[in-house]
């Protein structure tokens, strides 16, 4: 006999499967700025076509860090701080859907 869907098992279910997807993840924030380079002759001497410089904000030893970031690796060290935060709402839901678990069990037991 197969026992009734519940979507919220088969919805932790997917959640813990796709976790694998996130093992490249990075901590911190991905941070773009927009400065001059001091060049006189450059295109940016004019303060409004800026360079753009890319940077990881993260916690190191409880203090704040920025590494700066090629430009050729930007889009995919955003992407790697991206999935933390997926990480992060996957992690809630499945704590979500486990203590509402726990809660009805809790109150089916008790007499």
């Amino acid at each position: 006999m197969k026992t009734p869907r519940n979507p919220d098992l088969e919805l932790r279910g997917r959640l813990i499967r796709s976790l694998g997807a996130l093992r490249e993840m990075l901590p911190g924030s991905f941070v773009e700025r927009k400065r001059a380079c001091g060049r006189p002759n450059c295109h940016c001497a004019d303060g409004k076509n800026l360079h753009s410089q890319f940077q990881i904000s993260v916690l190191v030893d409880g203090k704040p860090k920025a590494f700066n970031i090629p430009t050729a690796w930007a889009e995919q060290v955003r992407e790697k701080t991206a999935m933390r935060r997926r990480f992060e709402a996957a992690a809630a839901t499945i704590c979500g859907i486990n203590l509402k678990r726990f809660l009805k069990e809790k109150e089916e037991r008790q007499p």
